[in-house]
């Protein structure tokens, strides 16, 4: 019974997640066109200062990381919603990736393309691990203490951040990330495979 809620509460999360990141490209667009254009004229206009530039990659790198390890879920987690959360984690994050990439082609910023050296690390671990123990160590990390990391990053560089195509996508990624982080919350309360509190 608890994990027919627990998957509703994603499936929900799902539909709020699409509503923002929609939003969040209705606004690049028609300010993403405009920039395009003063782009090809000048080529220099669209320099990111290196605040909005750090912003940038900070909001990729969270991506790529946690696409890794949410992969690395899917193919060890034990527990159906684990997975269900893992496979959440690679569609929201992919596509906001795809989204951070755009700006930043459009910027001329040089992104990351693999996860940092903590999270190759973590990688390391969770694929020593199985069953429960996997289980709880990626929802602990990539689920719980990620999301606290990436959310509180956003909201710093947010208050920085002067371009408008870079804040609207920390503005999308903000209750993206905050949703992901309620959900893991609430996983890592409950008790074994039994999904019961």
């Amino acid at each position: 019974m608890q994990k027919r809620k627990t998957l509703k509460a994603l499936l929900a999360v799902s539909a709020v997640a699409a509503m923002f990141c929609t939003v969040g490209v209705q606004a690049q667009t028609s300010s993403s066109a405009a920039q395009s254009s003063a782009v090809g004229q000048t080529g220099s206009m669209a320099k990111l200062d290196s605040g909005d530039e750090k912003a940038l990659k900070d909001m990729a790198q969270a991506n790529i990381n946690e696409v890794a390890a949410a992969k690395i879920a899917l193919s060890k987690a034990e527990s159906s919603e684990v997975k269900a959360f893992a496979q959440k984690m690679v569609d929201d994050h992919g596509a906001a990736l795809t989204k951070v990439q755009a700006v930043a082609q459009q910027k001329g910023v040089t992104l990351p393309t693999e996860p940092d050296a903590m999270h190759k690390a973590m990688a390391d671990k969770l694929e020593k691990e199985s069953g429960d123990a996997f289980d709880k160590m990626y929802m602990e990390n990539a689920g719980t203490k990620d999301h606290q990391m990436v959310l509180s990053k956003l909201q710093s560089d947010a208050k920085n951040i002067k371009d408008p195509d870079v804040k609207a996508l920390a503005d999308a990624h903000t209750p993206v990330v905050e949703q992901h982080l309620k959900s893991a919350q609430q996983m890592t309360m409950q008790p074994g495979k039994a999904g019961s509190k």
